[in-house]
């Protein structure tokens, strides 16, 4: 057994080294540049993530690294996990401290993207605070890409095998095409974050909540700096914010693509056009019903929908109004595409667009066969032939996803939360959205006022879905521990 963990342990203590550095930059802007009182809570933080890192490097570490698939399910998962507890410790140690049950729930909603909260009056909290809230989304954001280029389509999770590349392949001899991959990534990843808070600067942002905003937007975080969100600043502040979110949902390997080959027809891919014509229409359709039932003027009604809509459909979880006053169809129609998400490969949540677009396929494939019974058909996405595995993959997705929305819904339910909360949040945290439905956990809301066991309950299925379910769920069968 101890075989097994060994080199997921040593990871584990990297990851905390690497934890700790991160907590050093809201140490220093407390220190040099807000003066706030937090930068001890952050160095013990950091000092504690030193120290646990490594004791575990020392224990664990191995003259060759090796990684089967097992110990990839459990790198994934116990990985996660371990940055969302790290993450925690200095909104305990803060000098408002939240309890144990808020401050893992805000940090593993922050290294999930999820963006749902449990603070409130952000804008009286100290800046060094907030930058560690936007961190934590950014260096989740930049995970999520990294373990859906490389990790998912290794492992086969949800018809991620569609997407695989030569770097997903783990053996010693793709190393090398593995480090060069991560450096593009995290150079695309960086270029796309500095554009993103020069631009906010630019439409007049304030340097501090550009760069909060930027973390926030381009990882599909959601977390804000005040209370009142992206309410609180103008059109053109707002226009860029969509822009940043769509690159935050569209697949990552495409910058990549297009840093290596300049040119538009690198940028071709079926689930970017699909991702893209449904946003444009659910904005058409509600820019229309805004126009008509509140006699709202064109340019606000259409920078509210588009806005509210790429926010929602890209997990962001940002909101410039309360979109729950727009009448019962908007209610609806927001509720439908928190479940949709964006892009495979990118910062956003969600089902994921090919899933969808698979499932029509395979639909229409299922209805030319009822007319031509002995008819033989192939399903094809991106020019390429669909296997009938990745099919299976993506079905026994869909149907965990479903089954985990009932569990955590009933398990709300059980200890007291009312079913419009309880189904909503239960929704939300599996598609990382952010926001619920109804006066407590709405865009308006907090999930401050949740029980203890309510927030855990959340807190897992953040998890759960962040990580495609199935990695998660595999550890809990007998099987995976026999093998």
């Amino acid at each position: 057994m101890i075989k097994l963990f060994r080199p997921v342990l040593y990871v584990c203590g990297v990851l905390s080294l690497i934890m700790a550095a991160l907590m050093l930059i809201p140490a220093g802007y407390a220190f040099f540049i807000s003066h706030d009182p937090e930068m001890i809570p952050f160095l013990l933080s950091a000092g504690l993530s030193i120290m646990l890192g490594i004791v575990l490097i020392l224990l664990f570490r191995s003259s060759s690294f090796t990684l089967t698939s097992r110990q990839l399910y459990l790198l994934t998962s116990s990985s996660w996990m371990l940055l969302s507890f790290l993450g925690a410790l200095p909104l305990m140690l803060c000098h408002h401290p939240l309890s144990l049950s808020d401050a893992v729930f805000e940090s593993v909603s922050g290294i999930t993207t999820t963006g749902s909260t449990v603070l409130s009056g952000l804008q009286d909290l100290p800046p060094s605070l907030l930058l560690w809230r936007s961190l934590l989304q950014w260096v989740g954001g930049l995970g999520v890409i990294g373990m859906a280029v490389t990790i998912l389509p290794f492992l086969r999770i949800g018809g991620m095998r569609l997407f695989q590349t030569e770097s997903s392949d783990w053996a010693e001899k793709s190393l090398p095409r593995f480090h060069e991959l991560a450096r593009t990534l995290l150079f695309s990843y960086l270029l796309i974050t500095t554009l993103c808070a020069v631009s906010y600067w630019i439409a007049g942002m304030n340097s501090f909540d550009a760069i909060n905003h930027a973390f926030t937007t381009v990882s599909t975080g959601g977390y804000a700096t005040d209370d009142r969100s992206m309410g609180r600043f103008g059109p053109m502040i707002l226009w860029v914010s969509v822009f940043f979110m769509l690159l935050g949902g569209l697949p990552f390997t495409l910058f990549i693509r297009f840093l290596v080959n300049p040119s538009f027809k690198s940028l071709s891919d079926q689930q970017v056009k699909g991702f893209l014509m449904i946003v444009a229409g659910l904005v058409a359709i509600l820019t229309a019903q805004l126009m008509i039932t509140d006699t709202m003027p064109f340019f606000e009604a259409l920078t509210h929908t588009a806005f509210n809509v790429t926010s929602v459909i890209t997990t962001t979880g940002y909101a410039s109004s309360d979109y729950t006053l727009w009448g019962e169809f908007s209610i609806a129609l927001f509720f439908i595409v928190t479940f949709i998400g964006g892009c495979s490969g990118s910062t956003a949540g969600g089902m994921k667009i090919f899933r969808f677009q698979l499932s029509f396929s395979f639909l229409g494939d299922q209805f030319r066969k009822l007319v031509h019974p002995r008819g033989v058909f192939a399903i094809h996405y991106n020019g390429k032939l669909v296997h009938d595995d990745i099919i299976f993959s993506a079905v026994a997705f869909s149907f965990m996803f479903f089954l985990a929305l009932a569990i955590t819904t009933l398990l709300l339910t059980a200890i007291g939360i009312d079913f419009v909360t309880s189904f909503t949040g239960a929704a939300t945290a599996l598609t990382n959205v952010g926001p619920g439905l109804g006066d407590i956990i709405g865009p308006a809301g907090s999930f401050e006022p949740l029980p203890d066991l309510g927030k855990w309950i959340l807190s897992f299925a953040m998890i759960l879905g962040r990580l495609e379910l199935l990695t998660v769920i595999v550890l809990f069968s007998p099987v995976f521990w026999k093998g």
